[in-house]
């Protein structure tokens, strides 16, 4: 999906900035054109100099965002959700970050929050960005307290895992 929908926006790489921002904010777009979080409203122009475009280019994104149905339904629908991740050190919790080969694999999620689990290891939240919106999704786990280094190894041996992070 996430390919597609920068398809549309191929020819002008500064609205693809947009669009991945909205997308990795979790920022909507309303009726009236203006990107959103909730009700707030976050001017354009803030969202320009965050990636550094022109202010018409938000305009131009999000008018093309919703002359397009489908576009449309994904922006207007879309939230964005509070993460724990940077409170993490300041709540003395653990963050556990999963990079795995191949995040269609059905079952990952399960296993590695089965093995946690199984180790008394109690989550507090658990991510899984979507492999459809991001080109290299992670599984993040944020824990209370430590994860041993034994369930460390563990985790870094199963066959899907390409590489785990403990922050």
């Amino acid at each position: 999906m996430f390919d597609e929908i920068m398809q549309k926006f191929e020819g002008s790489p500064s609205q693809q900035a947009v669009i991945r921002l909205l997308l990795e904010r979790g920022f909507s777009v309303n009726d009236d054109g203006r990107v959103v979080s909730g009700g707030i409203e976050i001017p354009n122009t803030q969202i320009a100099r965050e990636i550094d475009v022109d202010r018409r280019v938000v305009d131009s994104t999000t008018d093309a965002i919703l002359e397009d149905e489908e576009l449309r339904r994904i922006f207007q629908n879309i939230s964005s959700i509070p993460s724990l991740m940077d409170l993490a050190p300041v709540l003395d919790l653990s963050v556990l970050t999963v990079e795995v080969t191949d995040a269609d694999e059905p079952g990952i999620v399960a296993t590695v929050t089965g093995l946690l689990a199984e180790e008394g290891i109690s989550i507090r939240q658990t991510i899984s960005e979507d492999p459809e919106f991001t080109d290299d999704p992670r599984l993040y786990l944020i824990t209370d307290g430590d994860v041993p280094g034994d369930l460390l190894n563990e985790l870094k041996n199963l066959e899907f895992v390409r590489k785990i992070e403990l922050e």
